[in-house]
């Protein structure tokens, strides 16, 4: 794939990603708080969980473009084994398969209110400062630690892809999560 394309995609994603939590922010309270069922995340223990992950790969993301020697850009980014993997796992899908949540990663029963949606938003907003820097080094040859362990390392190209993608599966969660939600109170009322 062209490196500038992917980057452009990434981009694109993220700025929908940005406006989708700006409208979150519309929401009550008592909607952001409220979970599906009783074993599922609300709207912001959904937001929380991207918060957690974004904790550690923006600065990740951010320390490898600012000191990658690798400051000529390839033309094509091609994904590793793991990464095209992990990538394509997180892509949302019609029927979201269940994937194990990491116990640092998992928000449930966290005290949360609306300042998890700001920090989403000022996450969103390095995120695409940072996809924005990533088009003057190599994607491939640049390298980024997982939570997986600091011997598990990714493309920076397949980190950008796994960032987005997961922030793209989560808000596909949220979109059931306001759904359900209004054709509740649809049905209440009929």
């Amino acid at each position: 794939m062209e490196a500038k394309q992917l980057l452009k995609n990434l981009l694109t994603l993220t700025n929908q990603i940005k406006q989708a939590a700006l409208n979150l922010e519309l929401l009550s309270d008592i909607d952001l708080n409220t979970r599906p069922q009783p074993a599922s995340w609300s709207i912001l223990e959904c937001v929380e969980h991207l918060n957690r992950y974004g904790y550690f790969y923006i600065p990740e993301i951010a320390i490898k473009i600012s000191t990658s020697p690798y400051h000529s850009p390839s033309p094509t980014f091609k994904s590793g084994y793991f990464g095209n993997y992990f990538a394509k796992r997180l892509l949302p899908k019609v029927k979201l398969n269940k994937m194990k949540t990491p116990r640092a990663m998992n928000p449930s029963n966290s005290k949360l209110n609306r300042s998890v949606l700001t920090i989403f938003i000022q996450q969103q907003n390095s995120l695409i400062a940072l996809l924005e820097q990533a088009k003057t080094i190599d994607l491939n040859r640049t390298k980024t630690s997982t939570l997986f362990g600091s011997w598990v390392k990714l493309r920076l190209g397949d980190t950008l892809k796994i960032v987005v993608f997961h922030n793209l599966r989560h808000l596909e969660q949220i979109k059931n999560i306001v759904h359900q939600q209004k054709t509740e109170r649809l049905n209440y009322f009929y």
